[in-house]
Formats: structure tokens, C-alpha cells, sequence
């Protein structure tokens, strides 16, 4: 058999199986040649409906994650799994036959997608984030294995983005979801296996030396699959400059904000003791300036090389009464959120993650907390919408597919109780849920 029809053939295997988690044979030393974007996948398989099966979805105001004016009184279309059309009530037809949904009085707005989500052993979680919306998540740094039983269960779950343990050296600050690496070799190695095994995208933890972030890099860019990275400790522009897609947290600009004899102080307390980033990241927050040509520079980085930025911020949030928290950790976190406002004035890319588990958010709810705090960073409600929705699909390079309401797209949808444009809490009602094209059980938080 010829090598290019080999090639070929693993390829299309790879492209055929990876939804199902399974891959191909791997193939030592080519894996830069199948480079795709079109690999980046969920690796769970979506039930879908009845190919000739169509929904219209009439009344609605639609809010379709393009940033664009709503559309009030709205009709989409959904044959099967994909949208069919979409527009004003008045000019766009619907199918005879059509099973018809009156929307009237509800938001739709395509499926919120989270880029940073931690099941840690909440097997339900999945399927509750699904219930509030979320019909896609990505896990930046645990096994693959740790979400089996959500698989295998009968709730239907999100789409699940996995990346496999996150990537870092000895300490590890979490042990059972790191993968250590101790040269180039052992990094590639890692990266190619991870993206073998379904991976949509590699992170890089904060241990990791910046020369191995960079192999990190273009190993998994080869492959066709984004790295984002939890730094703390490595310079985020340093970072930046090396090609990383994007940035987890916000406290992972601290040292780069710093000046650097502070930054190093702050480095060498956490590489002796991993511990010292809990207390430590809201010192260096409380102390850092961003009014400074250092980080007027970091921002234009940010944007001139299109690193999405997901701030995290529910899970760092301190609020005035809070158990054990002081004026330092709120100025601390106000500060964060200054961050965020001003590196979205200076045009990057914020993208929506929930981190599962935060202080000011009942179980299952942090995204839309997250969305919340977008919104009190200076954020418009539309500008986070369009953060959690099409900002996202790019970030996870799925947007041909998801993270609008367009015709062409799989239906992945939301409806929510009232105006989230006008109050981004309304994110919070949910009243129906589709996941490519098949309407999920939703839960209200107002239930």
C-alpha cells in the first residue's frame, strides 16, 4: 500500500472514531502529517433525532451568540440535528408538518459552552451543567478515564471536550491530574498520546518550564489541537510569544504585571511550596498596578497575538463578610476584575469558564456566576453571551458547528424567562434545553 493511502485511510479512521473515543492505530512519527483542525471533537457521542424530524421554534427573542441586534419574535428551524433557518416570523417559512414550539415571552440563545469545567469526581455534574444550558464543556487538565461513569450513565450530558491530565513537572501541585514530563521527549511523547486518545486541546500547568511549554506547543499545533495554560509562575507573555492559544485564570498574568524582582520573590515561595499560591496570588493582586506602560504592553500582547483570556473569576471571588477574608483579598479580587476590564477595552479575547466548584454559586450554577461577573467587570450582558457562545467555539475551534444560531449549525440551544440583556441573571432561568436537536430536561434555578 502506498504511504499516502495509508495516510489516508488512518486518518479517516481517526476522524470517524474519535467522537466514539476510540482512535486509530497509532502511527509513531507522523503524527504532524494528519494535522486537522477538523479533529478537534467532543468524545462522547450525542444521541440525535429522527434525520426527518423537524422543529420550529416560534416566538422567541433571539439572541444567536454573533453579537448582532436580538430578534424579537423569531422562527429557527431544526431538521434532525442541524438548523435549517432562521429569521423573522414574517419571512421565513415554516416546514408543513413541523412539530411547533411557541416560544413567546422566552429568550433563545444558542448553547452555552463552558471552557473550564472540572467534574472531580461529581459524576451528575455533567448532566446538571447540561440541564442550566451548558451543552458543551472542556475539561483543561483531567483524565479522560474520570468522566466513564458520566458516559455510561442514562442522563444525557454536555459535550464533552477532554484534554487529558494536565501537563507539569515534579512537585505537582495535584498529583492524580497531572501528567509529569522531564524533557522535550517526554513531552512530545505525552502530547501525541493524549491527542491520540481524543484529546480536543493540551494544558500546560504552571511547573512547567517555559522551554517544554514551547515543545507542548508545537507538538499539539501539529496536531491540529489548541494548548491553554494555568501559569502562575511562568511569565505569560513569555508564554504568549511561545504560541500558547490561551490563558486560564486570571491570576495567571500576576507575575507578568509585577515588577520583577516581586514576581521572582513570589515564583521561588511557590516552586518551594505549591501551597503558597493560596494566600500569595491575593497579595500579588492586591499589590499590582494597571496603569503602567508594563501593563499597557502586556495588553496589546494579548491582543496582537489573539490569546483568548478566560478569567476564572467566580472561583477567586472575596466578598466583604466572607469567612476569613480581609481587605486585602477583596481590593485583591477587585483587582481582577479591573484586569479583566481593562484588557476587554484593549480588544482581546474573553472566553467564559466555570471551574465547576466556586465559593459564591450553588452546585451547578458557576457559569452563569461567571457570567455575572463579566458583567460587573464591564462587560456588556451581550458581550458575555457572545463570550460564553461564539467566543468560545472558536476558542475550542469547533465554530464551524456550534456557538451561534445559524443555518448550517447543530442545534444546540437555550431558552431562558426574560431579557438577559437587560439583566444577565436571567441567564439563570432556563426553561428548555436542546441538544442537537433533541429538547433535554432543563432546571430553573428559580425552581
Amino acid at each position: 500500500m502506498k504511504e499516502s493511502t495509508r495516510l489516508l485511510i488512518s486518518a479517516l479512521l481517526s476522524a470517524l472514531l474519535l467522537p466514539f473515543g476510540v482512535s486509530a492505530q497509532r502511527q509513531p512519527g507522523h503524527a504532524s502529517r494528519l494535522a486537522s483542525k477538523s479533529s478537534v471533537r467532543e468524545v462522547n457521542q450525542v444521541e440525535r433525532p429522527a434525520a426527518n424530524h423537524v422543529i420550529a421554534i416560534v416566538g422567541a427573542t433571539l439572541i444567536d451568540g454573533r453579537g448582532g441586534p436580538a430578534i424579537p419574535d423569531a422562527v429557527v428551524v431544526i431538521r434532525g440535528e442541524q438548523i435549517t433557518a432562521v429569521g423573522k416570523r414574517a419571512s421565513t417559512s415554516i416546514p408543513t408538518g413541523a412539530e411547533i414550539f411557541d416560544a413567546k415571552g422566552l429568550t433563545l440563545l444558542p448553547g452555552l459552552i463552558d471552557a473550564h469545567f472540572h467534574i472531580d469526581g461529581d459524576d451528575p455534574l455533567p448532566a446538571l451543567y447540561l440541564s442550566h444550558g451548558i451543552t458543551s464543556v472542556r475539561d483543561p487538565g483531567q483524565w479522560i478515564e474520570a468522566y466513564d461513569v458520566a458516559r455510561k450513565g442514562s442522563a444525557p450530558v454536555p459535550r464533552l471536550f477532554l484534554c487529558g491530565p494536565h501537563l507539569d513537572s515534579a512537585p505537582p501541585a495535584y498529583p492524580t491530574d497531572s501528567f509529569i514530563v522531564r524533557d522535550a521527549e517526554e513531552t512530545r511523547l505525552a502530547v501525541n498520546r493524549f491527542a491520540d486518545d481524543g484529546a480536543s486541546a493540551i494544558k500546560v500547568y504552571f511547573r512547567l518550564p517555559l522551554a517544554l511549554i514551547r515543545v507542548a506547543i508545537e507538538t499539539a499545533h501539529a496536531r491540529g489541537i489548541p494548548v491553554m495554560g494555568h501559569l502562575e509562575i511562568v511569565d505569560a507573555g513569555d508564554a504568549i510569544r511561545a504560541g500558547i492559544d490561551g490563558v486560564e485564570h486570571a491570576t495567571s498574568f500576576g507575575t507578568a504585571l509585577l515588577p520583577l524582582r516581586d514576581a521572582e520573590k513570589y515564583r521561588q515561595a511557590v516552586l518551594a511550596d505549591n501551597n503558597a499560591r493560596k494566600e500569595g496570588r491575593y497579595q500579588v493582586w492586591n499589590a499590582i498596578n494597571l496603569d503602567t506602560p508594563q501593563a499597557r504592553a502586556l495588553f496589546k500582547l494579548i491582543v496582537d497575538h489573539g490569546t483568548f483570556v478566560s478569567p476564572t473569576l467566580a472561583v477567586f471571588e472575596r466578598q466583604p463578610g466572607d469567612k476569613a477574608t480581609t481587605e486585602l483579598h477583596v481590593h485583591a479580587f477587585k483587582q481582577m476584575e479591573a484586569f479583566v476590564r481593562l484588557v476587554h477595552l484593549a480588544g482581546a479575547k474573553i472566553v467564559v469558564g466555570s471551574h465547576s466548584d466556586v465559593p459564591h454559586a450553588k452546585r451547578g450554577w458557576a457559569y452563569q456566576r461567571e457570567l455575572e461577573l463579566l458583567v460587573d467587570s464591564g462587560l456588556t450582558p451581550m458581550e458575555a453571551i457572545v463570550a460564553g457562545t461564539m467566543e468560545n467555539a472558536r476558542y475550542f475551534r469547533i465554530a464551524e458547528r456550534l456557538g451561534s444560531v445559524e443555518t448550517g449549525k447543530l442545534a444546540d440551544l437555550v431558552l431562558v424567562d426574560g431579557d438577559p440583556l437587560k439583566n444577565i441573571s436571567n441567564m439563570r432561568r432556563v426553561k428548555r434545553v436542546m441538544l442537537s436537536g433533541r429538547w433535554i430536561e432543563a432546571g430553573s434555578e428559580s425552581k
